[in-house]
């Protein structure tokens, strides 16, 4: 009886809701499974040009069956993609009930920060690695030396060309530079336009998810019902500050000539005080290659027009839920990359866009480790 009151007065002081109820499953994410065999050392663009497709659904994982620790190697937290990936994460280690420690470098810059916490985590002998690449090709001794150890290597977002990863969870980056550049043209041919001026903004040289941009746009606009001139492709790191300043360059040479900018989710956004200051807004319009809640926002206002969509929560999501699977051995036949369908955002469907796949909620503030003991 006594523990019966205490209980109730609990409940009646709020006590009993010092754990917060476990997250709601998420709805079933549209993928493209690819399977073996298919290119060796190829791109997760390669493997969907050579391996064989399967069209369907990933649907949440069961409850883990133990308390396993995975790391995720993050480029950086210094943007809002990575704070949507960090929230689909974190949000389903709650739900699986395993450890997630989120262990970011400082930068696309900063290689040896990156590799430096692989070493860590191998060393940690977390149970698996999720790993977002920062360059195609560095980051693969590391990886080959995790899978080595016995652990369980995934990746998430950036693509790179290592052939000792488990699993790969990502889009079509080139996919999304043709969408980014599919968009544009529509536009510009309901504009009446017969021919456009384009400049890039793709993000820093070297990572993957860049090259596929790049790549993707150049296919858009040479397969395009209109000529389609890029005058201008600037890299850099998504610092906002240097995007905004290469931004300021593209603008000094073209500025006149110029009817779009497509950029990365902090070079679009980036872009916006310079072609205000030179007077060109009615002019150039400004596309993003993915989408965030600042970029969700600006479309909204009308300051940017349009942005493809990655899917940055529901990726998160589908690598943490498959390292799960993985680790319990449940999949029959695991394929060789997890391609979770891109979407387009404009001001046609903006009230009706699911942005909770893609965006952590508004004032989300980023979490970077969970531990189902401590809670």
């Amino acid at each position: 009886m006594n523990r019966i009151l205490l209980t109730l007065a609990m409940l009646a002081t709020g006590a009993a809701q010092a754990v917060p109820p476990a997250p709601p499953k998420f709805a079933p994410i549209a993928v493209t499974s690819i399977f073996r065999p298919l290119q060796a050392n190829g791109t997760a663009d390669d493997a969907l040009a050579s391996g064989r497709l399967t069209q369907g659904s990933f649907a949440p994982a069961a409850h883990a069956s133990k308390r396993w620790r995975i790391a995720f190697l993050f480029p950086h937290m210094k943007d809002p993609y990575w704070a949507g990936c960090a929230y689909g994460v974190i949000s389903e280690a709650r739900r699986l009930g395993v450890v997630a420690d989120i262990l970011p470098a400082t930068g696309y810059d900063d290689l040896h920060g990156q590799l430096k916490r692989m070493d860590d985590a191998i060393a940690a002998r977390y149970d698996a690695i999720v790993v977002s690449p920062i360059s195609m090709t560095a980051n693969n001794p590391s990886i080959a030396k995790a899978r080595a150890a016995g652990i369980t290597v995934l990746e998430l977002a950036n693509d790179s060309r290592s052939d000792d990863l488990h699993l790969k969870v990502t889009t079509s980056l080139r996919g999304m530079g043709m969408e980014a550049m599919r968009w544009a043209i529509r536009d510009a041919r309901q504009r009446g336009l017969k021919s456009i001026n384009v400049a890039l903004l793709p993000g820093p040289m070297g990572a993957g998810w860049v090259k596929g941009e790049v790549d993707g746009t150049r296919i858009a606009a040479q397969e395009a019902p209109i000529e389609v001139n890029v005058l201008d492709i600037r890299y850099g790191d998504s610092e906002r500050g240097l995007q905004a300043q290469l931004a300021g360059r593209i603008l000094n040479r073209h500025g006149k000539r110029l009817d779009y900018i497509l950029g990365c989710t902090s070079c679009a956004p980036a872009a916006l005080g310079p072609i205000k200051a030179a007077g060109l807004g009615e002019r150039i319009r400004v596309v993003a290659y993915d989408l965030t809640d600042e970029i969700a926002h600006l479309i909204r206002n009308r300051e940017i027009y349009a942005a493809a969509d990655t899917r940055a929560v529901s990726q998160a999501r589908v690598a943490i839920n498959a390292a799960v699977n993985l680790l319990e051995g449940r999949a029959k036949e695991q394929p060789h990359t997890i391609l979770v369908k891109l979407g387009m955002v404009d001001q046609q469907n903006y009230a009706s866009y699911p942005f909770d796949s893609s965006i952590a909620p508004e004032n989300y503030k980023a979490q970077l480790a969970y531990d189902p003991g401590k809670e």
